[in-house]
């Protein structure tokens, strides 16, 4: 059995102290709701809506609609609005809002205008605020969370494999999206990502709508064999089960360097009954052998990782895929996009980088990934089904 607070003690000294903060508490004796396929141990305290639980508290559900329905206001509200007002303010400047402005320009400007920063600063408070709420809760009932994850890990369908002494690289450790601990630092994670992605998806991510579309996106290969597929950066596993649930006959793995993420979705794919395999190994060592599987693919990766390592990443995805396997990378510029020379969306990108602790965001700007498919190998095309964004994505086949 892992040990619930020592399960990854490399990074315990994260800036949040997140690990210091759970604190023991004796479950409650409480009725739980009719569960959807459900083990024993199983924590539903107010059943289930689709495939997700519900929050466990009306409390903490009305704060998480409450901060949803603000995260939508504020996305169509200042969408429109702080763009018009950075042009108005270039012009008044003199300077054209269709030219490239240098980001000295752009901060400027940004800087000393209400407008633009009540835009960044409700959004980063809205994120702020969602994970607080959720973080709260769960901390203070953790033994209940602790234990429906260790009834889970042992149980099948599919396998789980951890490495609580793995030395994690530091590119692993930031607080992505400002999630307090990031995908490594706090035990209970897992539940953590999935409500709060619920919140950044504004709700229409409820019933994993979005992974489904993109798991039916994913080309196979010329020859139609699709007998092993690999999602890379699984997180809490919602890609990886859309891919079992499109290819039932094929064996199905998620890796991700974030244990508490894995161990979350090991208990949330044996609670829908889907048989997957997840492992805790690095995008940039996987530790597959070669030409074993038929697809590689991954959802909003990259954009997440240093340059360097999404080389070394897709290098081996290469050498993990069969001769004629397909290699499908979804994310920000697969689809037909390029980086922007908007002022607006050029500002938008600085915050986020610089406050939401989007940290590579600029390596990845800069990052020609066609071109490395390329030169690791991959007859690769942009004209790719489309997935995310665009009508098209990046697609790279393994030469026969």
């Amino acid at each position: 059995m892992v040990d619930r607070r020592t399960l990854f003690p490399a990074i315990a000294g994260l800036a949040t102290g997140a690990m210091s903060l759970l604190r023991s508490k004796k479950a409650e004796a409480a009725a739980v709701a009719p569960q959807r396929v459900g083990f024993k141990g199983d924590v539903e305290l107010r059943g289930s809506s689709a495939r997700n639980e519900r929050l466990p508290s009306l409390d903490l559900e009305s704060q998480q609609d409450f901060l949803t329905g603000f995260r939508s206001w504020n996305q169509a509200s200042f969408r429109t609005l702080a763009p018009k007002r950075m042009e108005q303010r270039l012009r008044e400047r003199g300077l054209d809002p269709a030219t490239d402005q240098p980001m000295k320009t752009i901060l400027d400007i940004a800087d000393n205008d209400a407008v633009l920063g009540l835009a960044a600063h409700t959004w980063l408070n809205c994120q702020y605020f969602s994970w607080k709420t959720i973080q709260d809760h769960f901390h203070a009932d953790a033994d209940r969370y602790f234990d429906e994850l260790e009834a889970a890990d042992k149980l099948g369908p599919g396998t789980l494999e951890l490495h609580p002494d793995m030395k994690l690289p530091d590119h692993t450790k930031h607080e992505i999206h400002i999630m307090p601990g990031g995908y490594v630092g706090d035990p209970l994670g897992g539940y953590m990502y999935h409500y709060g992605t619920n919140n950044f998806y504004t709700g229409k991510n409820n019933k994993d709508e979005l992974h489904t579309t993109y798991a039916n996106s994913v080309p196979v290969p010329q020859d139609g064999v699709v007998k092993r597929v690999l999602d890379v950066g699984c997180t809490i596993g919602q890609l990886t089960v859309a891919l079992k649930e499109r290819f039932k006959d094929a064996e199905v793995w998620g890796i991700d360097a974030g244990g508490p993420m894995l161990r979350y979705a090991h208990m949330r794919a044996v609670d829908l009954g889907v048989d997957i395999n997840l492992a805790q190994r690095l995008a940039e060592d996987m530790k597959f052998e070669d030409n074993s599987f038929d697809i590689v693919t991954s959802y909003i990766l990259h954009h997440e990782m240093p340059a360097e390592i999404s080389k070394q990443h897709i290098r081996e995805a290469f050498r993990v895929l069969r001769p004629g396997g397909v290699f499908f990378p979804i994310d920000f510029y697969t689809g037909g996009n390029k980086p922007t020379t908007f002022a607006h969306q050029k500002y938008r990108h600085y915050w986020d980088m610089r406050w939401n602790n989007e940290v590579w965001w600029d390596e990845y700007a800069g990052l020609d990934l066609l071109g490395v498919m390329r030169e690791a190998g991959f007859t690769s095309t942009e004209d790719g089904p489309p997935a995310w964004i665009g009508p098209k994505n990046l697609l790279g086949i393994k030469p026969a």
